[in-house]
Parts: C-alpha cells; sequence; structure tokens
C-alpha cells in the first residue's frame, strides 16, 4: 500500500465522518442550583497561608521541608502533598507603579470539568447537586489523563509512590472527611481570617463578587467571614478591582470564582474561551465515532487499496 493513497483515504473518511455526525455537538454544562463553591478576593488576602496549613491538616498531608529546614512547610508549588497554595506577585502595571497580590491556586470545580471527560475510567466524578469534582483512588488506574485535561494544572500524581494516586482538592468532602455532609466549611474558608476565602451556593457567591465590584474604591464593606451568611464580618476600606469576576465564564465556567486588583493572566491564570474543552473534545470524539463510522470509513478504504493493489497481480507476483 503506498503511503499517499493510505493518508488520502484517511483524510477524506475523517472530514465525511466529521461532516455527517455534526448533530453531536455539545454545548457547556449547565450550573446546578445547589452548586458550591467558593470566592476568592484577592484584595482581602494577607498570604498568612492559615489555608494551607489547615487544608494539610485535615487530609494528612506532611508539610514540604529541604534538609535542615525542620518542620516548616515550604511549599511553593501544588503538588501531591499540597492541595491549595498561596502565591505571591508582584511587578509593575501599564504605568511603570509597583503592583502586588496574592492568589490562591487549588481545585476551580469547574462546571464542565475536562479532567471528569478525559477519565477512562469514571475516577474523577462531578456531584450533579453540589458540583464537586471528586476523585475516587479505588478506581483510578494511574493513567494521569486528567493531569494532562486540566486547564489550571490542579490535579497531581505521586511520583514518589510505586502506587501512586492522583491527589486534588476535593472541598474537604471526600470519603471519610465529608465536611460539607455534615454542615461544616471546607477548611480552607473556615480558618481565613480576613474573608478572602468564603464559601457558600455559586450563585450566590457570584452575586457577593458583583456586588463588591459595584463598591467604589475607597468605601468601607463588611466583609463577610468563612461564608456567605456568617454574623461576623470584617469592617475594611475596597480596594481598586479588576471588572472581570475570574471563574464566571471561563472554560464553561468554575465554581471557584476570583477576584483581584491585578490582571488574572498576571497572576498565573490562564486566558480560556467561554466554551469548555471537555465539550470540544467530546464534540468531535462523539463526531468520529458516532454509529461507528469513521473507523468503518477507514476500515473500508484499506480494503479497497489493498484490494487495488494485489488484484491484477498473479499468485508469484504476492508472494
Amino acid at each position: 500500500m503506498k503511503r499517499r493513497d493510505f493518508l488520502k483515504m484517511a483524510g477524506s473518511g475523517a472530514i465525511i465522518a466529521t461532516s455527517a455526525g455534526e448533530v453531536s455537538a455539545r454545548g457547556n454544562r449547565p450550573v446546578s442550583e445547589e452548586a458550591v463553591g467558593m470566592l476568592f478576593d484577592a484584595t482581602r488576602c494577607i498570604g498568612c497561608r492559615a489555608c494551607v496549613v489547615r487544608c494539610k491538616e485535615l487530609n494528612g498531608m506532611p508539610p514540604v521541608t529541604s534538609e535542615g529546614a525542620g518542620m516548616w512547610d515550604e511549599a511553593q508549588e501544588l503538588d501531591a502533598r499540597t492541595l491549595n497554595i498561596i502565591k505571591a506577585y508582584k511587578g509593575e502595571d501599564t504605568q511603570g507603579q509597583p503592583e502586588f497580590s496574592f492568589i490562591k491556586r487549588n481545585c476551580m470545580h469547574c462546571v464542565d470539568p475536562g479532567c471528569v471527560s478525559a477519565c477512562p475510567v469514571s475516577a474523577m466524578t462531578k456531584d450533579p447537586k453540589t458540583g464537586i469534582v471528586d476523585h475516587h483512588p479505588d478506581i483510578c488506574m494511574g493513567c494521569r489523563n486528567c493531569v494532562v485535561a486540566c486547564p489550571y494544572n490542579i490535579p497531581k500524581y505521586e511520583y514518589n509512590d510505586a502506587f501512586g494516586q492522583i491527589q486534588k482538592c476535593r472541598l474537604c468532602n471526600q470519603k471519610g472527611l465529608e465536611r460539607i455532609d455534615q454542615g461544616l466549611l471546607p477548611g480552607c474558608a473556615e480558618v481565613c481570617p480576613t474573608g478572602a476565602n468564603i464559601y457558600g451556593k455559586r450563585k450566590d457567591l457570584l452575586e457577593e463578587a458583583k456586588r463588591r465590584l459595584s463598591l467604589k474604591p475607597g468605601d468601607e464593606y463588611h466583609y463577610p467571614l468563612n461564608h456567605l451568611d456568617s454574623p461576623f464580618t470584617a469592617p475594611a476600606k475596597v480596594g481598586e478591582y479588576q471588572t472581570h469576576i475570574f471563574g464566571e465564564k471561563e472554560g464553561g465556567g468554575t465554581q471557584v470564582l476570583l477576584l483581584a486588583g491585578v490582571p488574572f493572566e498576571k497572576l498565573g491564570l490562564p486566558d480560556l474561551p467561554e466554551r469548555s474543552y471537555a465539550s470540544m473534545s467530546e464534540t468531535v470524539q462523539h463526531t468520529i465515532y458516532k454509529g461507528m463510522f469513521a473507523p468503518m470509513t477507514l476500515l473500508a478504504g484499506l480494503l479497497y487499496v489493498a484490494r487495488r493493489n494485489t488484484q491484477d497481480k498473479t499468485p508469484d507476483e504476492l508472494d
């Protein structure tokens, strides 16, 4: 078989299959009315890292240390032992003036998560009510598709373990912890002293974020502590906000929403389209493989080329 004939045939089959299966295209997944999440306001974060410590306590994860550093946690990035991290940004604005911000990185609990879509064994799941993206280590086969599929680079694999598993924030509601099911808060929201990180229903958090963006810099605002319905608040002057809520629409939306006074790309967050990558990839996959049309087209093409190359040859020539 000539390589040119094979490539032409394969390309034609893919085009036909794609055209025939356009009805398989899907949009972003809808957000559950009961979906929960968190709102992180970078203008309120003081970098105390209490959220990092509490997360490790609840998940039984050791501190990341260097030789001779004792027990002080030196984690700088997310890894299999660090499920959320506070990072600092220091730079200059467009006028050359200094700007500074902290940013919290953890699982965004996407509305239409790529990790769930990419998992071949359903070890990654999304709760239909709360929307929490969970991982089930007893099902996981360690393929790490979720690591590649996540646009936020969140899931981490335990490379130092022969039977390593994926680790990620599960909003403190995984089997054996289940804080939300018990009416408790995620650990990181529970200990935040300034109201930088609060828990609640996504729809209510979105309204809170919009309320903060409507305030004028210098106004006093009573920031709720730990969760939206908290009786405790932290009165403070409102700072300068970027007029954008990260996670409202990015990649189909997320259940962890972010506000900041510094452009989000400077804080290490990706520039994503409104359509989720999961919806894009599933559209292509379902189109190509709908009714096994593409594989059958490819097989038919191979049989045709093989037959054409052999039908005029004698048995001696075929040998």
